[in-house]
């Protein structure tokens, strides 16, 4: 993410803090709310003097907008615009919920499952591992296999299973499927 997207989002994130909308914004920094509805969300720079602007309707320094280094100390705190992102193939999306990928027993993930491709063959193939996962569906229809037998899942659904369990899940519909996902011990943890 570039630093402007940064600084859109920290505005955003202070705007709402003080209750301000975006209408109060503009009428107070004489930008408009599409602009400024755009910067929040990443999609377009902006220039300093505006930058100075909404930093005094926001009552604080502007040089803090351009501190955008990380604290030395632990961070616990992973907002929406730093989720670390990986695509791990064409029909899947992770987001890393927190900075400590490697260290932790527990491995949330916000996970993206894309349609399927027109070419993708309809067979699903099962696997085990050894620990625990937790499922939580968020959004669409997720299908899932549990030692051969297969469940609709809907939004607000959630699967808890010992993972040497065989199974696995996809997306068989038009839309995105969007999950939340625990696993526990966290695959990814470095030992020692």
């Amino acid at each position: 993410m570039n630093k402007s997207a940064v600084i859109g989002f920290r505005i955003k994130e202070l705007r709402t803090e003080k209750k301000y909308t975006l209408k109060y914004l503009s009428e107070q920094t004489g930008l408009s709310i599409g602009f400024l509805s755009q910067f929040e969300r990443g999609l377009t720079s902006i220039a300093i003097d505006s930058l100075e602007k909404i930093a005094k309707v926001l009552e604080v320094e502007l040089s803090s907008f351009f501190d955008l280094s990380s604290p030395q100390e632990t961070k616990y705190v992973v907002r929406s615009y730093e989720k670390e992102t990986t695509l791990v193939n064409s029909e899947i999306i992770e987001y890393a919920l927190t900075d400590h990928l490697t260290s932790f027993d527990l491995l949330p993930r916000l996970v993206d499952i894309m349609p399927p491709l027109p070419e993708e063959k309809e067979t699903l193939e099962l696997y085990n591992h050894t620990g625990e996962e937790f499922i939580y569906i968020l959004e669409g229809i997720l299908t899932m296999n549990i030692d051969g037998i297969t469940y609709q899942l809907y939004p607000g659904d959630s699967v808890h299973i010992p993972s040497c369990i065989p199974h696995n899940w996809s997306n068989k519909t038009n839309h995105i499927t969007k999950i939340l996902t625990v696993h526990s011990p966290n695959p990814l943890k470095k030992e020692g």
